[in-house]
């Protein structure tokens, strides 16, 4: 069972994401990168099934050289190799990404190729869809169950009303959720293993996608900021005015 997860390389701030000045982009200056939860996910789908199945598992990322950090974190989770398709630092849309990915394929044919549902920073939810039509493959995304079941798998994904249950013929293409299983934490063999791990680097000159980045904006801020009642013992006869406002005593 040969499969592929393409993965992203995307900030991993603790908090609110800064921004540039000109709000054109995410200001990446202190943050360290990682992958999203659901591709962290998919990576670890990837392993479970190869171990199970025997095969390999190959991980592909877009983006520029540094993206051989997240590439080497999921070959320390147990993925066997890592594509890299370089692209240069120049952040691509879904159609410009896709296309990448196409081409750095190429003949080769997997069993199942993994996406994550969506990407962590963007969010388009389109990259997994235009590569499976691009390869001819059919593709379910928010899957959050796999199960292969002579020479087809079943996709599992919760909806609104219960569960929906695909049985797909293989090749094919899924796009998992966070929650599809609990990614492990790479060991030091695994870490040892993925820093001498060749990575395959396939150039690439993006072609203009479909779409054009206008600006980024911060999502509404509804948190309540924390206020401060007093210090040590004078803090106490507003302490117990809240208690009596909101119940707790009488």
């Amino acid at each position: 069972m040969d499969v592929l997860v393409c993965v992203k390389r995307v900030p991993a701030p603790g908090a609110k994401v800064p921004l540039t000045d000109d709000a054109t982009e995410i200001d990446t200056r202190y943050l360290g990168h990682t992958i999203g939860p659901h591709e962290e996910c998919a990576v670890e789908e990837a392993v479970r099934i190869v171990k199970e199945h025997g095969g390999s598992a190959t991980v592909l990322a877009v983006g520029p050289a540094e993206a051989d950090e997240q590439l080497r974190y999921a070959i320390a989770m147990g993925a066997d190799r890592g594509v890299l398709v370089d692209v240069g630092a120049a952040e691509l849309d879904p159609q410009a990404t896709a296309s990448a990915i196409v081409h750095a394929v190429g003949d080769t044919r997997y069993d199942l190729v993994l996406f994550g549902t969506e990407s962590a920073d963007a969010s388009h939810y389109q990259v997994g869809i235009r590569v499976a039509r691009a390869l001819g493959l059919p593709i379910v995304g928010g899957i959050k169950g796999v199960k292969f079941e002579d020479g087809a798998v079943q996709l599992r994904r919760e909806v609104a009303d219960g569960v929906e249950v695909y049985r797909v013929p293989l090749p094919t293409a899924a796009a998992v959720k966070e929650g599809l299983n609990l990614p492990r934490y790479p060991s030091m063999p695994g870490r040892l293993k993925a820093k001498k791990a060749r990575i395959d680097v396939v150039p690439y000159e993006p072609e203009p996608g479909g779409l054009r980045k206008v600006r980024l904006r911060q999502p509404n801020d509804n948190r309540e900021e924390a206020i401060v009642l007093g210090h040590g013992a004078d803090a106490a006869p507003a302490v117990v005015d809240v208690f009596e406002r909101i119940g707790v005593i009488s």
